[in-house]
This record gives structure tokens, C-alpha cells and sequence, in this order.
């Protein structure tokens, strides 16, 4: 067995550059001609602008330009665009409201972006900006959903009545109706998913320089290809125009796919001032421009027959989309949340639908799991609350219920085909694992400490999703290394390492001759980017197909070179042999001799995606007298199919499971309701979970290899936070059971939790 072989918890190959500084991030290698770009923000969340004096800004010291909505309207610069199509209920189209670079007429959320100020120097340009003189007429401002949706209430955009957005469904609702009139019980719940922000380290930043009517931008992205197809859109130029560069990048959970309005920018204004421009965000200013996550109320119900089998869900969601629709934002409530509602249960029929709704705020888009972390969370706790109200052992309620591996492949009521997975070998080595039958010993320890504890548990379904193609190149060096070009871009994951694992074990490659390549479009034609947990599965294919590729080129070439039929050459460990013979060559040496002739490029096309599935079980205690929770106990089982780096693996369910605690215990997006400011607006005001506040978390893994890949992997980025915040609620409800409290909503934070006990114990 190889140091890099497959299966083995590689160190990750990226580690010692990244640590010891030597990574290379978007607003290190900016040039240092580069002029600095600001961004004069809103003040308020809704207001028309009326005008702006540039004058005075243009005159400050060191300021090259000073750009508004007018200036890109000259140069006819299109506005930011929604690239889902949406069909409503009645067949219509989903509003399409215009997604301006600049604030044209009106601002519609506090951040908003109203200028761009360009000039010698980071501070010359904020100076600039504070001489600016802009005439607002405020206007009211509705920043919660359920008001939003109320007559009289301030429209966002006179192009979305009742500030709907889209009004979608999917599912038989006749069929779903018939059985919920033929249930023996319904249970019916209402859960919120609140808006989080996703602070990623690394804040967004992008350069972009113009040379010859072509742009190069680079930036913080999770790939690059996508860009380059909306840059498109809104200059309306070729695609070739444009060469996106992503280097190192420090953390993206899905609001780093986005093209912002930054990106249009310092292109913009790169083109008109032939020098390259720069911008990077504050961390207050992330805030109020990053896309935010998840932000929907549902309110679900539950049909069972009275032996306690799952007949039907019944689901209607608000989702919110923020003032604009981001590139995505219609699909994640809708297209991607829908796919797991039937999660690893065998519902006949399920019916949904979704109003997307506009409010004064942040957009909303894709946030790790984008959709499916937010139905997960409503599918296991609809399962409690109908076995608290039926008597019903939780654990046995959802075995009775789950799709046995007989049944595989299986199409859920969702239509989604399972390739394959246990999901009751899966739960039963998770309880085991938890020891959860000897939880109520544990209880009664932290009883007698004076703490309420409960264990919780849920059972994920994961859909990957993304691009139906990814792109893998290997070129051997002429020193010997062997180069290789992916499609998928790394914002942290450990993609450098998995990828030399798995080339290292197919050309039998020493894995530190390998060096992998990623986030330049003019070096990587074509790429499918990282986002959906896609990139093992998908770049696996298409690395292993380049290295088929590689192999029988270098059976041609060897049999040349060893003056052998080519039909009499083996390939093994690394060399071409001929076949009952001593006589053989290896790959790097063949590749010196013949350079060129094992390059070999592929494009796989990804025909389906994969389910990862698994069981967390959290235990909280909570302090009655303060209503402070604090996980004290969790594990993960999870079936991601084969496992390619089990330490890779389990670093990224650990990074998920405390983005889920996160949200399920410390974080809430918070707008105050008259003026529409975001009240939680820095890091002193909103939480984020520390390392203090979560335990060691046990990942182990019980591996059904995928049957729809030839590696027989399946996605794992996004699985620890999309079975975490139903855990950990449920633990709550349950330790929380004693003092008569039968619903939290997150995040559970202690003035929430101190509130529920006392007013159950009031009631």
C-alpha cells in the first residue's frame, strides 16, 4: 500500500503551503499599480434616490472616477442575473424584477450598492465616498416575510404583487389530499429556518485588469466558468472576452458562487480606466452584501395510518429571497429543497408548495446544502412531534418507516431514483455507536447536577447536484511531474489531496510528483465549478476517464518502445510490461522519452448524482435557571459510499456539524422591523459558535458504495450541516419535555429557551 493510496487518511498535500503562509488569496497577488474601488452603500432599506452630486468625490485627492447607475446605463451595462426560470402554479412565469449593478431610481435594502468610488488608495477612496452627496426620500420598509405578505404592506417591486415572487408546486395534491382524509392521525407543525449569514474567513475580493478589449478578473469563487457566462450576459460581449482567475480561496459554503455586483465593477471601470482595479470587503460590509442563507417558514403536516406508516406530507414554505433574486435563489426552496422532502422514508405521496417572497433585506441564495438542509430539518422534526403525540418510541417510529436496502434502487415520492444505500443498517450502527439505550443513566447524572439533558436524533438525505459534465486534463512535465487540470475549485475541502489519491492509485504515481491545477479558464476550458458536494464524484469520473485515457496512449507508445504488439502490453503499478516478460518501462520514463504523447484531456458526462445519507444523535443539556444549551455529546454515521481520505471526510462533517449547531443554537439574522437595519450587523451582535461551545464529534462511517459511479463515492461536504440542526432541536424538545415545552424554534438561545420553560410552566 502506497503512502497516497486510496482509502488512507492522507495528510492533506496543501497543508504545509497554506500553513505556513505561503498560499496565494485573491487580495494578495492583486498588482500593485492596482487602483482601489469603494462601494457607497444604502443607508436605508427602502427610499427612492432622488440624486447624487459626484462633483465634490471627483475632486478629492487621488480619486480617478466616481461610477453610478448612470454611467453603466451609457455604456449599456446590463443588471445582475437570475439564471433559474420558475413556472408558477397557474403556469405563469415567476416575477423577474431587474437586479441593477447600481441602485437605479431606488435603493431596496440597507447595503445596497449606490456608487463606485475609484481612487489611488483604499482611503483616498473612502474619503471620496463621504464627500458624495446623495438625496434619499425614505419609504417604508417591510423586512419579515409573513408581513410582507399582507394587504397594504410595502412592495418591494410593483413587478411582484403582494411581494410574491413565485408561487410553485410540485407533488400530486390529489393523491396527497385523499390519503390525509383516509389517515388515522395528522400531525401538524411549524418550523423556521432562520437567515444566517455565512461568514467565510476570507472575505469576497476581486481584481480585474482590461488589456485589448479582454478582461482578466480574479477572484474568490467557487469556479470560475460560471462567472465568465454572466460577466458575458451583463457586458454583452463574447464569453471569450473574458479569463476568470481563482487562486487560493478561504471559504465559500455556496455564497461564493455568485456573480456580485463587485465583479461587474472593477471590470467596468478597469475597461474605462485601462488600469487594473481593485476591491475587497470589510467584514461589516459582508454583512450587508454577501448573499445570506435559508430564511423560510414552513408549515407541515403529517398523515399516518394507526400503525404509525407514513402516508403523506403536506408542506406550504415562505421562502425569502431578499430585495433581488441572487443567480439561484428561486431553485433553492423549490427545484433543490423538494428532491429529499421523501428523505430515506416511504411516503406514498408528499405535495408541496413555495411562495418566494420579497422583503427590504440581503439576498438570499445558496447556503451548504442549499435547500436541503431546510427540508431535512422539517421532515425529522414533523417524525418527533408525531411520536410525542402518538406515545411512539422515536427510534422505532422512523425504522418502521425507512426504505429497506431490498428496495433499492428506489424512486421516492419526490421521483428521486436511489441508487443505492442501508438506511436501517445505517441507523442501528448509529444508535449502537451512541449507546443509546444507555442514555437514561446519563440523564439522571445531569439531573442531579441540576441541568435538564436530552438526546436527539436525525436521519439525512442528501441530493448532490450541479453540472452534468466536469473536465480533467494530465500533461506529464519535462521533469519528471505530472500535471493535472480540474474543473472544480477548492475554497478548503482537501480537493488537492483526494485528487493526487486518486490519480497516485491509477497511474501508480508517487503522490508527490503530482500537482494539481485549478481556477484559470484559459488553462481549464471548461469546468463545472464546486458547489452541491459534486467534486469527488464528478471530477473523480473525469479523472479517472483522462487516466484510462492516459494508459492506452502509453500502451501504444510502449509497445513501440519495447518492441512489443501492443495487444501484448500490461499496465501495472505504474509500468507497461510485456505481458510473461521481464521487460517493461514506467509511465514517467515512457512520458520523458515520448513527451506529449501521454497527454491525454476528458470531459466525463455526469449522467447522475448520489445520495448521501446518515444518522446524527446529539446529546444537549440545558440550564433551566439560565435556558443555556451546550451540546455535550455527538456523532455522525454516515454512508458517503467508498471513502476515498476518511480524515478529509471527517473534517469536513466536523466544519458542517458546527455551521448546523450554529444556526440550530447561536445564529439569527435580526432586521429591526421599522427601519429595516440590520441589527445584527457585526460580529458583536451576531453569534457564531466558538470552539468552547461544541464537543468532540465522533464521524464514523458504514460505506455502501454508490452503484450510479464507477468509483462508487457519493458527496460529503454538505452532509454534516444537514443533519445537525434537527439533532440538536430535537435533544432540546426532549431535555426540555420535563418542564411541558413541546416546540423550539431556532436558534435556541438561552433568553428563547429561559422564556419557553417559564411560559410552559405558567400554562
Amino acid at each position: 500500500m502506497t503512502k497516497f493510496g486510496v482509502a488512507q487518511p492522507v495528510r492533506r498535500v496543501e497543508d504545509p503551503r497554506l500553513l505556513l503562509g505561503h498560499g496565494r488569496y485573491t487580495d494578495d497577488i492583486a498588482p500593485a499599480d492596482a487602483l482601489f474601488g469603494y462601494v457607497l452603500r444604502s443607508p436605508y432599506a427602502a427610499a427612492k434616490l432622488l440624486s447624487i452630486d459626484t462633483e465634490a468625490a471627483r475632486q478629492m485627492p487621488g480619486v480617478k472616477a466616481v461610477y453610478t447607475a448612470a454611467d453603466l446605463n451609457t455604456d449599456h451595462i446590463g443588471g445582475v442575473p437570475c439564471m433559474v426560470p420558475l413556472e408558477n402554479r397557474d403556469g405563469s412565469s415567476r416575477a423577474d424584477p431587474p437586479h441593477p449593478v447600481l441602485a437605479a431610481g431606488f435603493v431596496r435594502h440597507v447595503g445596497d450598492p449606490v456608487a463606485f468610488i475609484v481612487a489611488t488608495s483604499a482611503a483616498a477612496a473612502r474619503d471620496a465616498a463621504e464627500a458624495l452627496l446623495v438625496e434619499y426620500d425614505a419609504l417604508p420598509a417591510v423586512t419579515d416575510m409573513q408581513k410582507a405578505l399582507k394587504p397594504g404592506a410595502p412592495l418591494v417591486w410593483p413587478e411582484a404583487p403582494s411581494n410574491i415572487a413565485f408561487d410553485w408546486h410540485t407533488g400530486d395534491k390529489a393523491k396527497t389530499d385523499a390519503l390525509f382524509a383516509g389517515a388515522a392521525h395528522v400531525t401538524r407543525l411549524r418550523v423556521v429556518n432562520n437567515r444566517v449569514i455565512v461568514n467565510s474567513m476570507e472575505p469576497r475580493t476581486a481584481f480585474a485588469a482590461c488589456e485589448d478589449g479582454r478582461w482578466t478578473l480574479t477572484t474568490t469563487s467557487q469556479g470560475g466558468w460560471s462567472l465568465k457566462e454572466m460577466l458575458a450576459h451583463v457586458f454583452k460581449e463574447p464569453e471569450e472576452k473574458f479569463r476568470i482567475i481563482t487562486p487560493d480561496v478561504g471559504g465559500g459554503f455556496g455564497m461564493k458562487l455568485f456573480l456580485y455586483a463587485e465583479h461587474v465593477l472593477v471590470c467596468y471601470a478597469a475597461r474605462k480606466l485601462g488600469r487594473p482595479v481593485r476591491w475587497t470587503s470589510e467584514r461589516g460590509e459582508a454583512f450587508l452584501s454577501d448573499t445570506h442563507g435559508r430564511d423560510q417558514i414552513s408549515e407541515a403536516e403529517l398523515a399516518l395510518t394507526a400503525e404509525g406508516k407514513f402516508l403523506g406530507m403536506r408542506i406550504r414554505t415562505l421562502a425569502g429571497m431578499g430585495a433581488y433574486f441572487s443567480n439561484y435563489a428561486p431553485m433553492i426552496p423549490t427545484l433543490a429543497g423538494s428532491k429529499v422532502l421523501g428523505s430515506v422514508y416511504d411516503f406514498q405521496s408528499i405535495y408541496v408548495n413555495v411562495l418566494g417572497v420579497f422583503t427590504h433585506t440581503v439576498p438570499v441564495d445558496a447556503y451548504r446544502g442549499a435547500g436541503r438542509p431546510e427540508s431535512n430539518y422539517l421532515v425529522e422534526r414533523l417524525i418527533d412531534a408525531a411520536a410525542n403525540e402518538l406515545g411512539l418510541d422515536r427510534a422505532d417510529l422512523r425504522r418502521r418507516n425507512m426504505v429497506p436496502a431490498s428496495a433499492m434502487p428506489h424512486v421516492s415520492a419526490m421521483g428521486q431514483k436511489y441508487d443505492s444505500g442501508d438506511f436501517p443498517k445505517v441507523f442501528d450502527a448509529a444508535l449502537e455507536a451512541a449507546d443509546w439505550k444507555g442514555f437514561p443513566a446519563r440523564q439522571r447524572d445531569a439531573v442531579a447536577a441540576g441541568k435538564r439533558r436530552g438526546i436527539g436524533l436525525a436521519y439525512y438525505l442528501e441530493a448532490t447536484g450541479g453540472s452534468d459534465s466536469e473536465r480533467a486534463e494530465i500533461r506529464f512535465t519535462a521533469d519528471g511531474l505530472v500535471d493535472v487540470y480540474v474543473g472544480t475549485q477548492s475554497s478548503g475541502q482537501g480537493h488537492e489531496t483526494a485528487y493526487v489519491q486518486l490519480i497516485a492509485a491509477q497511474l501508480g504515481v508517487d503522490g508527490e510528483r503530482i500537482r494539481i491545477h485549478q481556477g484559470d479558464t484559459d488553462t481549464i476550458p471548461s469546468g463545472g465549478g464546486t458547489g452541491g458536494a459534486r467534486s469527488l464524484y464528478s471530477e473523480g469520473q473525469a479523472l479517472r476517464l483522462t487516466g484510462m485515457s492516459v494508459i492506452e496512449k502509453g500502451r501504444q507508445e510502449a509497445g513501440a518502445y519495447l518492441e512489443a504488439a501492443e495487444a501484448d502490453i500490461v499496465f501495472a503499478d505504474g509500468k507497461f510490461s510485456v505481458a510473461g516478460t521481464d521487460r517493461a518501462v514506467e509511465i514517467l520514463t515512457l512520458a520523458a522519452q515520448k513527451p506529449g504523447a501521454l497527454d491525454a484531456a476528458e470531459v466525463a458526462a455526469i449522467d447522475a448524482h448520489t445520495f448521501p445519507n446518515g444518522c446524527h444523535i446529539a446529546e444537549v443539556e440545558v440550564d433551566p435557571e439560565t435556558g443555556v444549551a451546550q451540546v455535550v455529546s455527538y456523532l455522525v454515521m454516515d454512508d458517503v459510499g467508498k471513502v476515498v481520505n476518511p480524515m478529509i471526510v471527517r473534517g469536513q462533517v466536523h466544519g458542517g456539524v458546527v455551521q448546523g449547531i450554529g444556526q440550530a443554537i447561536y445564529e439569527r439574522v435580526v432586521y429591526d422591523a421599522d427601519s429595516g437595519q440590520l441589527v445584527s450587523g457585526s460580529l458583536t451582535d451576531y453569534a457564531l459558535p466558538r470552539a468552547d461551545d461544541v464537543p468532540d464529534i465522533r464521524v464514523e462511517f458504514v460505506e455502501i458504495p454508490c452503484a450510479s459511479n464507477p468509483l462508487g463515492v457519493k458527496g460529503a461536504g454538505e452532509a454534516g450541516a444537514v443533519g445537525s440542526p434537527p439533532a440538536v432541536v430535537n435533544a432540546i424538545i426532549e431535555a426540555l419535555k420535563q418542564d411541558g415545552v413541546t416546540a423550539v424554534d431556532m436558534p435556541a438561545t438561552p433568553e428563547s429557551l429561559w422564556r419557553a420553560i417559564k411560559m410552559a410552566k405558567a400554562a
